[in-house]
């Protein structure tokens, strides 16, 4: 304590030093503000808008890709239109903003779309950061063969693939899927999609596992590779939609929306056009409780 009229002086490297402080945190308000993600279009603000904001794929076929026209095409993207045709009675009322895969989550958490259906597989730790609707597709492992050592791909089942040389991506959970359902299998390390296929191509391999939403495009493109029915694992596609209590009547009407369109068998149809192999009815079971979408399989 000093005494009563006491002066007291700072001393000057400590005066620097708080207004360097000082500076600092005002530097970094200035900073924050300019960062601060604006938030998402409440479902009262997107219908008077007039028409939707999302995120989608334009590379990955049939997901969400570009045609010979340089239109959008793909299960998402059609499925968008639906989501715009239930939410606002119209299927062309909706703009589509192509992303990364890094950007996905980041776009919806900051508010530039108003929600994002890109492939995004639901996880826990993504749930963290982002809600979930039902899941409009299941993607998992599966593999591709030249069709003339495949012949009869509907026929193939992992027991077949047992033994069998199999090229993955180095490093991806793929392998792990591999090792636990296939016995003893050869697998060789690619780094990319093109490398497993050269591999195929030049017979070095029995099988290719990736992706299937990956590999149902290759065989699209590629009619001399047949994909097999089965996948070792089964893995949510579900639309991104942002978090908080305002957003609960999108959430709810995204919801709401899917639902119908897996009661009226909608999207197994949409699948099934695009070449998308799916599960069998039994492996899957959504569910709702009113609170909190689940699912099951």
């Amino acid at each position: 304590m000093f005494p009563v009229g006491s002066r007291f002086s700072i001393p000057r490297f400590l005066l620097h030093l708080c207004l360097g402080f000082a500076f600092a945190i005002a530097l970094m308000g200035v900073q924050f503000l300019a960062i601060d993600p604006s938030p998402a279009a409440t479902f009262e603000e997107i219908v008077t808008r007039g028409y939707l904001v999302v995120a989608v794929k334009d590379n990955l076929r049939p997901m969400g890709f570009r045609d010979r026209t340089g239109e959008l095409q793909g299960l998402e993207i059609d499925l968008a239109r639906e989501l715009a045709e239930d939410i606002l009675g119209d299927r062309d009322a909706v703009v589509f903003q192509p992303v990364s895969n890094r950007e996905r989550l980041q776009v919806v958490m900051d508010g530039e779309v108003d929600f994002a259906i890109a492939g995004v597989t639901a996880t826990a730790a993504r749930s963290r950061l982002v809600d979930f609707s039902l899941p409009y597709y299941f993607d998992g492992v599966t593999f591709v063969m030249l069709d003339a050592v495949a012949q009869d791909a509907a026929s193939i089942t992992p027991a077949d693939l047992n033994d069998a040389t199999i090229a993955a991506i180095d490093g991806s959970s793929t392998v792990a899927a591999v090792r636990y359902f296939i016995s003893n299998p050869n697998l060789v390390a690619v780094d990319s999609y093109e490398a497993g296929k050269a591999l195929l191509e030049a017979g070095e391999v029995d099988a290719f596992a990736g992706d299937t939403t990956v590999l149902a495009g290759w065989v699209q493109e590629f009619p001399q590779y047949r994909l097999v029915e089965f996948q070792l694992s089964l893995e949510p596609l579900c639309v991104v939609m942002p978090k908080g209590l305002q957003y609960d009547d999108l959430r709810r009407s995204i919801r709401d929306a899917i639902e119908r369109s897996i009661a009226s068998g909608w999207l197994r149809e949409k699948a099934t056009e695009w070449g998308l192999p799916l599960p069998q009815e039994e492996e899957v079971r959504w569910h709702s409780d009113g609170e909190r979408d689940r699912f099951e399989f």
